[in-house]
């Protein structure tokens, strides 16, 4: 397994070792004590979902207000350009952004750290996406941080996605920030 550190304080690109043949592959997606060890990821798994998306969909970017969840995600099929943005106001990354492109070719993970934003966009014709979670999805304490604030400057692959209402009504990272202002 090779872990890329990114610029995003805990978060974490993901290499697991694939074994293939002309028969098709094998990989582990998860095995705690290895995890752990070379990835750091030392929080318990309490929910896994999975997202079917078509091309130029766009979920995000999506966090928890007071209970964070960390997420480790994959595409299963297709291929995303997947973001992670640090909330995390004591972090020395705030307020930053690191992208990932993540597809059944390159069977790479991304590890997002509890306290950070996420959101992807899909570049293939439709794409599966799974992920486990460190806590539950609570509707009630969801944030949506606008997918393309002007202050961030993600630079997404795409200019016009397609957006759920929720996603076109997220607050900016300004707006955010002066909520976590005590």
């Amino acid at each position: 397994m090779n872990i890329i550190e990114t610029g995003i304080s805990g978060a974490v690109i993901i290499e697991p070792q694939v074994y293939g043949d002309t028969r098709g592959f094998f990989m582990e997606t998860f095995q705690a004590e290895r995890y752990s060890k070379q990835a750091h990821i030392d929080l318990p798994f309490v929910q896994d979902n999975h997202s079917r998306s078509t091309r130029g969909v766009l979920r995000g970017l999506h966090f928890q207000k007071t209970k964070p969840q960390g997420k480790l995600v994959r595409v299963v099929r297709g291929e995303v350009f997947d973001v992670v943005v640090d909330l995390r106001r004591e972090s020395p990354s705030f307020g930053k952004w690191h992208g990932v492109w993540l597809s059944e070719e390159n069977h790479r993970q991304f590890w997002l750290p509890p306290g950070t934003a996420h959101g992807f966009v899909v570049t293939s014709n439709s794409a599966d996406f799974e992920y486990k979670c460190t806590d539950y999805y609570d509707p009630s304490d969801e944030g949506c941080l606008l997918w393309n604030d002007p202050q961030l400057k993600i630079d997404w692959p795409i200019a016009k996605p397609k957006l759920s209402d929720k996603d076109k009504a997220g607050q900016s990272f300004a707006e955010l920030v002066a909520e976590l202002t005590p």
